[in-house]
């Protein structure tokens, strides 16, 4: 497997797992208080903020972010609708990148003006596992408040997306 189907494969997890919770909390969001949904949105909306970071460092541009989130966290459709615009990017980029191009190391300015220096499949690989883990920190606030959790994980991923991997040998 090359590094470019492993990333693909990730990306198409990301955006699934992505889904499956922006349609868990478009379920609950009724359900719960203000002060909890305000927590959960900060959360979701400080990892979009790191995507589109990093989307604008692959692409040798300046973010213009001067923080990690936002002023004011956006409602859950407004962010909802920016995830998936943003997870569409990268599966697209993905696709096309070449293989030379995800070698290249590339400096960066971080929110805090330090600068950085990563490869773009460095920086692709920091997107996959920031995401995860501030989507599992959700899942646990969600549970805590005794509601379902979404699937998240890429073996659960990788056997919807390719049922015949499920299939006996």
């Amino acid at each position: 497997m090359s590094s470019k189907t492993l990333l693909l494969s990730l990306f198409g997890y990301k955006s699934w797992a992505d889904d499956e919770l922006l349609a868990l909390l478009a379920d609950v969001e009724n359900d719960v208080t203000d002060e909890q949904l305000v927590a959960i949105l900060e959360t979701i909306n400080h990892a979009h903020v790191v995507d589109r970071i990093f989307m604008s460092n692959i692409q040798k541009r300046t973010h213009g972010y001067r923080d990690t989130g936002t002023s004011s966290t956006p409602k859950l459709a407004e962010l909802s609708e920016a995830i998936i615009e943003t997870d569409r990017w990268y599966l697209r980029y993905v696709e096309q990148v070449e293989p030379e191009e995800l070698a290249e190391t590339i400096t960066f300015s971080f929110t805090d003006g330090a600068s950085g220096q990563m490869s773009r499949e460095e920086m692709l690989a920091h997107v996959i596992t920031h995401g995860a883990y501030h989507r599992g920190e959700v899942g646990r606030m969600v549970t805590q408040l005794s509601k379902p959790s979404s699937p998240d994980t890429f073996t659960g991923y990788l056997h919807q997306a390719e049922p015949a991997r499920r299939a006996s040998m």
